[in-house]
């Protein structure tokens, strides 16, 4: 396997979209040096973004949390999350009553519109239902995964609602060797329960691109052949990408580890552009 000096990389485009964690962090903080990725952006004038499947929290507080860990160049206007989707759906579809979700009391920032209330399922009642019209899955923290997620069963079988899966992601890393589930995990669960179709949004879904896309600060005059994506994962990150029409870079400090990234890539038939040992400019 041959692997590409991330820095040669970049020096070719004129946009990068990062994933966030694995590729910018990790359980336990920054990557190593990413800093110096994000000085060799601004010096050399390049403008980037991070593409997210995280809804837990708002642009805002995301942009905070890099803040403490001692990168400010991530403003909130970079950062572009499935739960902007979610949102822009709810605002478009959903026009009134309450919208019931699972996730962090943060996440449900992307939930709040003019017109519509909001409600943990933890805290819904189920016999007074009538008056909820969308459910978000948002995060796979914030709810008792034993009791509520039988409630929410037992919502979508009392109501006929759409189902919002802003987080399409089904694990993510815990730490060098340990996987968690994910929320995307669950809400493929209680699809398959109770035999209905959610709509999802995130990657590897075009849409995603295609938001993060139209928020570039120059679109439409950025063609594509001058964006990169850079993401660990290959069925997310990589596979959107390329789907998309941009050039990916897969990145070995995240889901996929360098031990197994031949062997994963050949049995997936998901082909990165480039393979890099990180997204750290040396």
């Amino acid at each position: 396997m041959i692997l590409d000096n991330f820095k040669s990389v970049i020096s070719k485009y004129e946009v990068v979209f990062f994933d966030a964690f694995g590729v910018l962090k990790t359980y336990n903080g920054l990557i190593p040096g990413i800093e110096n990725t994000f000085k060799y952006l601004k010096e050399n004038g390049k403008d980037f973004y991070v593409v997210t499947n995280d809804a837990s929290r708002s642009p805002d507080q995301l942009a905070e949390s890099y803040v403490r860990l001692g990168i400010d160049d991530i403003t909130p206007d970079r950062i572009i999350s499935s739960g902007m989707l979610a949102r822009e759906y709810l605002e478009l579809k959903v026009r009134n009553g309450i919208v019931a979700y699972l996730g962090t009391d943060n996440s449900a920032h992307y939930l709040e519109t003019s017109k519509l209330k909001t409600v943990s399922i933890r805290s819904l009642n189920l016999d007074s239902v009538a008056d909820v019209s969308a459910l978000v899955f948002l995060d796979d923290e914030g709810f008792d995964w034993n009791t509520d997620l039988t409630k929410t069963l037992n919502l979508l079988r009392k109501r006929n609602i759409p189902v919002i899966v802003a987080n399409t992601d089904k694990t993510y890393p815990a730490s060098k060797s340990r996987l968690s589930i994910a929320v995307g995990a669950l809400a493929k669960m209680i699809e398959d329960t109770i035999g209905r179709q959610f709509i999802r949004f995130g990657k590897p879904d075009p849409q995603m691109f295609i938001f993060a896309y139209q928020h570039i600060k120059n679109y439409p005059d950025i063609s594509k052949r001058d964006i990169l994506m850079v993401g660990d994962t290959l069925h997310t990150d990589i596979l959107g990408g390329n789907k998309f029409g941009l050039d990916t870079a897969l990145v070995l400090t995240g889901n996929t580890q360098a031990e197994d990234a031949e062997v994963r890539i050949r049995s997936a038939g998901i082909i990165p552009t480039y393979i890099c040992v990180s997204a750290v400019v040396d």
